[in-house]
């Protein structure tokens, strides 16, 4: 390998068959334009150049040759071998498959997200994480100077600037202090190295930077902008110098483990000892986004649809997750969050619902549910997995792809459940991200188990509702209202799950907003 090997860029296209088309913003120069004077009409496919810059990474930059991330192709079975005693399987797919490690950091810098790098000292964390840096247009020299390295002396002022001594001495009022903020704020690519070391005063100041994208000192602020975020730490579980702020563990998207290296190929390494070869000094222009570019990356992928097999089969699986019917009497607090915000172990009340076969029920393996905000991040990494493939809309397998290092550090699962005690799923235990595959694949076959895409009463019910009530009759409303009563009066005698949860909150909510408007046709018509 040398520098020239390093500044080849896979041919266009690297995937054959990827039906992303390109989207062209008009303009006034667009309008006005004559024949020798129009824009470019050919603009570079983003979504190419979004997979020429992962295949360069894992090609020549992360040795990462693991292919975790897979992909079937339809109508071929992947081919699977069972190796030693624990049978061990090792799957062949048959669609192009990726190396978690380089593509979700990738795709993190798509959708401007906000990226916990996580492994062993020395496995390439922030190395991959400059990268990152260099690809948004960055020199080298820049990114490493910006990177914020977590210690137990950083302070705010450290971290995000310092107010000039001259003000603090003449000054009269806060509003008088200039503040020297430091320069990384302002960049589109922030990378904060062991975020776990950092006192909790300034994880704090750096809670409100990732949620508001605004920085405060003495009374003065800073807005950052919309910029994607790595972070790194050597243990995920919040091991370090400082227990992490749940709060600032909430606001990161994804999480992303750095894997084993495999001595096959040491080689590499070698060879880039001798030559002093350095990948991020050598990433090729063709792979470097500049602003405009970035920011019609976002866009392109923020538009890309979410179908309604899709979005079902998510709600599905989401509605598993929080019911917890020992929490509350009243239907709407009989939820997970109600026996946590009350200080009571939801493990403790999910073994007394001994009515329910907490072996194949999905929600009786977790100790939470789904925030709106972990489900807003999955939806967004799924569309940015669909375009990264070339995909016209999101696919199940875009989202089945993504969800387990989405939901990684967001689900918490009862590990003293029945459901770990099968010998088989003992090892689930400790890989979180096989275990939320697994989840999400028992839920999906219950949703198909139940024909829910040819029979769904309630979102038949809904549908109708967000149609508008404007122009509906007193007989029509009727009808409607009767209606979600006759689904209620039939579910009296069967057992309550998440879904049926769900669909009854949603019948009442329905019901409501008829009973509202009915009242008022009657009120009106007097």
């Amino acid at each position: 390998m040398n520098e020239h090997d390093l500044q080849q860029v896979s041919q266009a296209p690297t995937r054959a068959g990827a039906a992303g088309a390109t989207q062209v913003e008009l303009d006034a120069a667009h309008l006005f334009a004559d024949e020798h004077t129009a824009p470019e009409a050919d603009v570079p496919r983003l979504d190419e150049k979004l997979r020429q810059a992962y295949f360069w990474m894992v090609n020549h930059a992360v040795i990462s040759p693991h292919y975790d991330v897979e992909f079937s192709a339809p109508g071929q079975a992947r081919t699977t071998y069972r190796l030693g005693d624990s049978q061990a399987a090792v799957h062949l797919p048959t669609d192009q498959s990726y190396s978690s490690f380089v593509l979700l950091p990738l795709l993190t810098f798509a959708v401007r997200g906000r990226c916990l790098l996580v492994g062993g000292p020395g496995r390439g964390k922030t190395a991959s994480a400059v990268l990152m840096g260099v690809i948004a247009g960055y020199p080298v020299r820049d990114v490493r100077r910006a990177m914020q390295h977590g210690h137990p002396q950083l302070t705010v002022q450290d971290m995000f600037g310092t107010p000039l001594p001259r003000d603090l001495v003449n000054a009269e009022r806060l509003a008088d202090v200039d503040v020297a903020w430091r320069s990384w704020l302002g960049m589109r690519v922030k990378i904060v190295d062991e975020y776990n070391r950092i006192p909790t005063r300034t994880q704090s100041a750096l809670l409100t930077v990732l949620a508001d994208g605004y920085v405060e000192v003495f009374d003065q602020f800073f807005e950052t902008g919309a910029s994607a975020w790595y972070l790194t730490a050597n243990d995920d579980a919040g091991g370090g110098t400082f227990q992490v702020v749940d709060a600032l563990r909430d606001r990161i998207d994804v999480v992303v483990k750095a894997l084993a290296f495999n001595s096959r190929f040491l080689g590499d390494l070698v060879e880039r000892a001798e030559r002093g070869l350095r990948p991020e000094e050598n990433v090729p222009p063709g792979i470097v986004f500049d602003a405009d570019e970035h920011d019609r990356l976002h866009r392109e992928v923020i538009a890309v649809p979410v179908p309604q097999a899709v979005r079902r089969r998510l709600e599905f699986f989401a509605a598993q997750l929080e019911l917890l019917e020992r929490a509350g009497r009243q239907l709407e607090y009989r939820t997970k969050d109600t026996a946590r915000l009350a200080g009571v172990d939801p493990h403790t009340l999910l073994v007394a619902d001994d009515g329910r076969d907490r072996r194949d029920d999905v929600g009786a393996q977790t100790l939470n549910g789904l925030s709106v905000r972990a489900l807003q991040s999955l939806v967004l990494y799924a569309k940015a997995m669909a375009y990264f493939r070339g995909d016209a809309q999101v696919e199940l397998d875009d989202l089945r792809a993504v969800l387990p290092f989405v939901l990684h550090d967001k689900l918490q699962p009862d590990l003293d459940a029945p459901a770990f005690d099968d010998p088989e799923r003992e090892a689930l235990r400790t890989d979180r991200v096989s275990w939320l595959r697994e989840i999400f694949d028992t839920a999906c076959l219950q949703y198909d188990a139940a024909g829910l895409d040819d029979d769904d009463p309630v979102g038949d019910v809904l549908s109708e509702l967000a149609a508008g009530l404007e122009g509906l009759d007193e007989q029509t409303v009727l009808a409607r209202l009767a209606t979600i009563e006759r689904i209620l009066s039939g579910w009296q005698r069967t057992k309550l799950h998440g879904d049926m949860y769900d669909d009854a909150l949603a019948l009442k909510y329905a019901h409501q907003r008829y009973s509202s408007y009915l009242r008022w046709l009657r009120w009106e018509s007097v």
